[in-house]
């Protein structure tokens, strides 16, 4: 990997220093989304001239897999700035949640008039041990991905009620 980054270029090389974890923590949103479109280019720059490279050498080694080892510098470069792409877009990813919350909590406070208190941001917690009850009865539970499949036999079936009545 080290004798790969010695094999970049200059500003590659600077590119791909960008992405360190400090420097990344101390960019704005619209920094690290500069950022991430600069990434991006370099890594598909590479991934389109590995993929091109290896499809003219098809004929001559029978598949691109095969002429992978003559082509696998700009493989690697690719790789390097997946990597970097990876990286940028989790701090990315992070800060645009951020910033979502922040006009979130702002869009609140404009719509409530000075004095009214502001609702509690979350799900309101629930005493322990009881177990709230939807319409037909049926105790909620805290997992997610439970409620999520409810819903979803749910909704099939109202799907399927609803063909049967236009028939």
């Amino acid at each position: 990997m080290k004798a790969l980054l010695n094999s970049l270029n200059e500003d590659e090389k600077a590119l791909v220093r960008e992405t360190g974890s400090g420097e990344l923590a101390d960019l704005e949103e619209d920094g690290l989304v500069d950022l991430h479109t600069r990434i991006r280019r370099a890594r598909n720059k590479y991934s389109k001239l590995y993929r091109r490279t290896a499809g003219e050498r098809v004929a001559e080694y029978g598949g691109r897999g095969k002429a992978r080892t003559k082509n696998a510098r700009n493989a690697q470069k690719a790789e390097v700035f997946e990597d970097a792409l990876a990286r940028v877009s989790w701090y990315l990813a992070r800060a645009a949640r951020r910033s979502a919350s922040e006009l979130k909590a702002e869009r609140i406070a404009a719509a409530n008039p000075v004095g009214t208190p502001a609702p509690q941001a979350g799900v309101p917690e629930a005493r322990p041990g009881a177990a709230q009850t939807t319409a037909r009865g049926r105790p909620t539970s805290a997992d997610a991905a439970l409620n999520r499949r409810h819903a979803a036999t749910r909704a099939k079936g109202a799907r399927r009620q609803a063909r049967r009545d236009s028939r």
